[in-house]
């Protein structure tokens, strides 16, 4: 039982919402199901191609994957149409088996519009899948015209029995997700707290545990944004307190809240640490006893200054919002709280943009490309296995920005393939006449594969690879020729879409990085102004949260720029310079969180002119203060008060932070 529950906890800590859970076995139990009803059907009605089974496999892939849609019926529509595309192109394909050149230029035609179909939103990506895989397969297995009406049972079983498993065994419960990720984030901060404890009882820091507090902070941080996506935030703009009670919105608030406190807590804590006594009553939710630590009065406020009040504070701060968290839990189990999410109206598109300026267009013809060279190159190699190569080319675009992150995915999927080849051969080997024990273990490597598929595109690949090995060892195609033919055509396609990132109309990763610069000082000057307007907390707090959005997707940006391929042979300065920005969006919550009118404090406003001038001499040098380096010679400023003139102090530590970003400031 012990060790149930420690298996148990070991998976929450990793996948707090169990998304990653339900979706290797969302694909898992839709491909055992689909294969074994078409076998069912094999065995009493009538024998089934080959290619029935092919796409019957490759649509419960996609099926589970591709489909993002938020209600079932719109998964509904999305399946069917994914449906109707992989029928059409698996006759085309087949039409088309004679005249191969024709069937090859078929081919890029399918892969460009299904690229193109991205433009469309997560529909048209689906749909795309559903259409590049099938006509992949088709062409693959090359089924003569005979064996269609037999074939479209392969795609039609899995669409419907990924349907069911969908919506009735591995469903989305948006309702469920959100407590299960709220506990989550309430076990991250007693997990900070724990660790707070022992370093209290020691009274001394060390680096391991500076080290671990901010490992801590990263997970709390993640599982806070999780948390936040179970939460449809659809309260009118200016809406009072009373309208806010019982919302969405007052759970995400309180997690703000809480996310704020708890980093508040370690990094005053580094100054002076708390009693461990204090530390045990915030875990215990012991109010009297936090306050007495303290040395609250009875309003709860700390009349004392210095290193030691503020530590006291923000011990009591952090356990007012986790007993504001647990209220709010309580309030969901009892279905108080509405976290339903209304599927967004069909049609609501702004008009399409077909040119050059769009990356979904660029990313068309650059996937369009590279699978072309792949095609050329893999034929080269085999006549009968290039559809590895022209497979790789095509989804290491998938989820990319740049051609740094391309070249990653493509560094990634090569690795992951490499490792596959060598530990599938083993094992397929031992395994070669154990049957059962081969499907076991291949639907193990399965599940595995798309239970990481959010986490590393490297390991997705490498336990897709065993699978593949598994399947060989099967059917008895298993050859040390046949996996190093596979490994070579991935080469070639991880070759081609990297050339293609680099040469066809480029993102480089320093444009993309620009890009995202742009947004985050476009959302703290908006921060700004709205502060110096007087507009109220809730507005400066979504503010803040759009920052931090678009710190995560400025981390993403950076990320090629210190990779250990790259020709930055300094990837620390990256990370000194992405840990600027990460203070400066730290500040930006206290500075909202604390918000006090800029018109009924000069001060307040006086900082704000000030920063503004910080952040348009930083918003003008762009990525260079990633390749350049910062200007060291200025301090960051140690962390002061929050809870007194935390408005002023916050805008003051960003400009602070930003004039180290500006030589000469």
């Amino acid at each position: 039982m012990t060790r149930r529950l420690a298996v148990f906890d070991w998976l929450l800590a990793h996948d707090p919402a169990l998304s990653r859970l339900r979706m290797g076995g969302r694909v898992t139990l839709t491909i055992l199901l689909s294969v074994g009803i078409l076998i069912g059907f094999h065995l009493v009605v009538t024998p089934l191609p080959p290619i029935a089974y092919g796409l019957a496999i490759i649509l419960s892939i996609e099926g589970g994957v591709a489909v993002r849609d938020s209600t079932p019926r719109e998964q509904t529509k999305t399946r069917l149409l994914g449906c109707l595309a992989s029928l059409v192109c698996v006759a085309a394909a087949a039409l088309l088996e004679d005249h191969r050149l024709v069937s090859d230029l078929v081919f890029l035609l399918v892969i460009f519009c299904a690229s193109l179909a991205r433009i469309f939103g997560p529909r048209g990506f689906a749909v795309g899948m559903f259409a590049f895989t099938s006509y992949f397969i088709g062409a693959y297995l090359h089924p003569p015209l005979e064996q269609l009406p037999l074939a479209a049972l392969g795609p039609v079983v899995a669409v419907l029995v990924g349907h069911g498993v969908r919506t009735g065994i591995f469903f989305d419960d948006r309702r469920r997700d959100a407590l299960q990720a709220l506990a989550a984030v309430q076990g991250r901060v007693n997990e900070m707290l724990g660790r707070l404890e022992l370093i209290a009882v020691a009274g001394r820091w060390t680096d391991a545990d500076r080290t671990a507090l901010q490992r801590r902070e990263e997970r709390l941080k993640d599982v806070v944004l999780m948390a936040e996506s179970f939460l449809p935030l659809s309260a009118e703009e200016g809406a009072g307190p009373r309208e806010l009670d019982r919302t969405p919105r007052t759970i995400a608030m309180h997690l703000y809240d809480l996310h704020l406190a708890a980093e508040s807590a370690v990094v005053l804590s580094l100054e002076s640490l708390p009693p461990a006594g204090m530390i045990e009553a915030v875990l215990n939710g012991d109010g009297d006893r936090v306050r007495h630590f303290a040395g609250a009065g009875a309003d709860g406020a700390i009349i004392e200054d210095g290193p030691a009040a503020e530590s006291g504070r923000a011990m009591m701060w952090l356990h007012e919002a986790r007993q504001a968290l647990n209220a709010d839990i309580r309030q969901l189990r009892r279905n108080e709280i509405d976290v339903s999410e209304n599927a967004s109206p069909a049609g609501s598109r702004g008009k399409l943009d077909l040119s050059l300026k769009n990356p979904a267009v660029r990313a068309a013809l650059q996937i369009t490309i590279a699978s072309a060279i792949a095609m050329i190159f893999g034929l080269l190699l085999s006549r009968e296995r290039w559809f590895w190569s022209v497979l790789t080319a095509f989804l290491v675009f998938t989820n990319t920005k740049s051609r740094g992150d391309t070249a990653i995915r493509a560094i990634q999927r090569s690795a992951g393939t490499l490792l596959g080849v060598v530990i599938g051969l083993a094992v397929a080997t031992l395994l070669v006449s154990h049957v059962v024990g081969t499907v076991v273990l291949a639907s193990l490597t399965v599940f595995l594969a798309f239970y990481y598929l959010q986490v590393s595109y490297a390991v997705m690949s490498f336990f897709v690879t065993i699978t593949l090995c598994l399947v060989y060892g099967l059917i008895g195609q298993l050859t040390v020729d046949l996996l190093t033919l596979r490994l070579e055509e991935t080469l070639i396609g991880a070759l081609a879409g990297t050339f293609a990132a680099f040469v066809v109309l480029p993102a480089s990763t320093r444009d993309v990085l620009d890009q995202s610069l742009a947004r985050w000082y476009g959302v703290l000057r908006q921060l700004l102004d709205a502060a110096d307007q007087g507009q109220g907390r809730l507005a400066l707090i979504e503010l803040s949260q759009r920052l931090d959005a678009a710190y995560r997707d400025l981390t993403l940006a950076a990320k090629p720029l210190g990779a250990a391929w790259s020709v930055v042979t300094r990837p620390g300065q990256i990370r000194q310079t992405l840990a600027v920005f990460l203070a400066a969006t730290y500040w930006a919550r206290i500075f909202a969180s604390n918000a006090t009118s800029a018109a009924a404090d000069g001060r307040i406003a006086d900082a704000i002119a000030e920063t503004r001038r910080a952040l348009d001499a930083a918003a003008a040098q762009g990525s260079v203060s990633f390749i350049r380096g910062m200007d060291a010679r200025r301090p960051g400023g140690r962390y002061l008060p929050v809870t007194k003139d935390g408005s002023r102090l916050g805008v003051a530590m960003i400009g602070n932070l930003l004039d180290r970003l500006s030589p000469g400031r």
